[in-house]
């Protein structure tokens, strides 16, 4: 029976199943529905969907048969999903091979494909990277004691997963070029 509008007149779409919109009770299914669901927002890794499966409650064996499946037809992929975002995490957010290992880590990618994807981040990449990042913040601490400058830079640095020695001598550069003197008395920047 079609519904009446206010009109009088029917519609032409039937009423709504209310059965429609439950979720399907196969494990497969919901898996299925679940992970489709969570890839159309970003790509995720495989761990990351085992988690939320997990969480919700789908059974381990219907969980892998369909991670398995994903996978072979390419939806999931940890060794692309990890180069993918070492590069953005380098290139755009400044972050060091070590501070995007971790990222990658966390996100439940397993060491070989964070180690492949952390490789093309070599020390002159950093160091160029450093170097922006410094770049762009020290006009803003311009008018501070050179000391306080060096400091906040390396922190900035160590923030983002630099190595001390290059954050040293980044910041030292940028200084020196900047016009500021800085003491290096017991250890460099007085950090030491």
């Amino acid at each position: 029976m079609a519904r009446r509008s206010s009109s009088g007149g029917a519609y032409d779409v039937p009423p709504e199943d209310p059965d429609e919109h439950e979720p399907p009770s196969d494990p497969e299914s919901v898996a299925r529905t679940i992970c489709l669901n969570l890839l159309t927002v970003r790509a995720r890794s495989r761990a990351e969907l085992a988690t939320t499966l997990r969480k919700r409650g789908v059974p381990d064996d219907a969980a892998n048969r369909v991670l398995d499946r994903f996978s072979e037809v390419g939806l999931i992929d940890d060794r692309a999903l990890a180069t993918s975002m070492a590069s953005a995490a380098h290139s755009e957010r400044g972050l060091a091979s070590r501070a995007v290992g971790a990222k990658l880590r966390g996100r439940g990618i397993d060491a070989e494909d964070v180690e492949a994807a952390v490789a093309g981040i070599d020390r002159a990449s950093e160091y160029d990277q450093a170097r922006r990042l410094v770049a762009k913040r020290l006009p803003a601490l311009r008018g501070l004691d050179a000391q306080v400058q060096a400091r906040r830079l390396v922190g900035l640095l160590a923030r983002k997963g630099y190595p001390s020695g290059l954050a040293y001598e980044v910041v030292k550069a940028a200084l020196a070029e900047d016009g500021a003197a800085i003491e290096t008395p017991s250890g460099e920047f007085g950090l030491g």
